[in-house]
């Protein structure tokens, strides 16, 4: 269906995106293909780092190997489409492949939530515990621990997309975004949506504030733990080990709780989309980034890499 037929059956839905002149469409499309391409080559070389350098077989790299590797499929559910949407007239998706879209996307949403609270329980590890550290976190559990955020993804993620298959959408098919989220999609139906959105409120706090707070903990024991060290030179070393997860943390809540969590009363859509696509498409290439600029491990470990590709004798 393509048009607005409040009486026919939704098979396929309308993503309006942005709706750009040209050449404005075209510079865009490059824009995002420049992003996207240097969004997988830094995350592809992080975890190529981490799997072939021996100073990065720790629990910290292993989880941001993980990381990486959801930023990759996160950027991959999304973008691939909405560039070709830039460039294309016809700009519909499958009924199927738009709950799809919905739930791969919330589901490494939900699985990354996660990781970052796992991640500041590994710093807290580190700084509080460093004696106990490889006895706390050894490779048994750092592999549990990255488990259970998946299959967390993979669970929460379920029951709103099945209900999604089996509600009613007979029109319009307009769907005012740049892909398919909740909820712009549950908007269109034409049943009763209430209890749809009290299960995707319920759903957000509990992955989005149990993360958060979780997150906040580690680091107020961290920070406690840290001014409790006499020299300065301490201090800055134990800050220094968990740093970089700190600012990667700060980016990913406040770009959710600006999204998900404040009133969207009174923002237009187009600020909507616009805040959507800074955390689809500008957070995902910052991640190693951050990890590589402000860590020395990875610096020391893609010099070594570089000088075994040189002179590899």
């Amino acid at each position: 269906m393509r048009t607005n037929n409040l009486t026919s059956v939704v098979t396929e839905f309308v993503l309006t995106g942005f709706p750009l002149p040209w050449p404005w469409d075209v510079l865009f499309f490059l824009l995002l293909l420049t992003i996207f391409t240097l969004t997988l080559t830094v995350n592809l070389l992080l975890i190529a780092l981490v799997f072939t350098e021996h100073q990065l077989h720790t629990p910290m790299y292993f989880f941001l190997s993980n990381l990486s590797i959801l930023e990759i499929l996160f950027i991959v559910s999304v973008t691939p489409k909405m560039m070709k949407n830039l460039l294309s007239e016809d700009k519909t998706i499958s009924f199927c492949g738009c709950i799809a879209q919905c739930y791969f996307y919330f589901l490494f949403g939900i699985a990354e939530f996660f990781l970052i609270a796992v991640m500041s329980f590994d710093r807290y590890v580190a700084v509080c515990q460093p004696l106990r550290y490889h006895i706390i976190m050894n490779d048994h559990v750092c592999a549990l621990l990255t488990m259970g955020c998946w299959l967390a993804g993979v669970l929460l993620s379920l029951s709103p997309s099945l209900l999604l298959i089996r509600m009613p959408f007979c029109g319009p098919n307009l769907i005012d975004h740049f892909f398919c989220d909740y909820a712009p999609l549950i908007q269109l139906s034409c049943t009763d949506t209430r209890f749809l959105l009290v299960l995707e409120t319920i759903l957000g706090i509990l992955v989005q504030f149990s993360s958060l707070a979780f997150t906040l903990g580690s680091y107020t024991y961290i920070i406690t733990a840290i001014l409790r060290i006499p020299s300065a030179t301490g201090r800055q070393k134990a800050f220094s080990t968990c740093a970089s997860h700190f600012t990667v943390a700060s980016i990913f809540y406040g770009s959710a709780i600006f999204m998900y969590c404040l009133p969207s009363q009174g923002r237009s859509p187009d600020v909507q989309k616009a805040v959507a696509m800074l955390t689809i498409v500008v957070t995902p290439p910052l991640n190693p980034f951050i990890y590589s600029l402000r860590n020395e491990k990875v610096k020391n470990a893609l010099r070594d890499c570089v000088r075994k590709k040189i002179f590899p004798f």
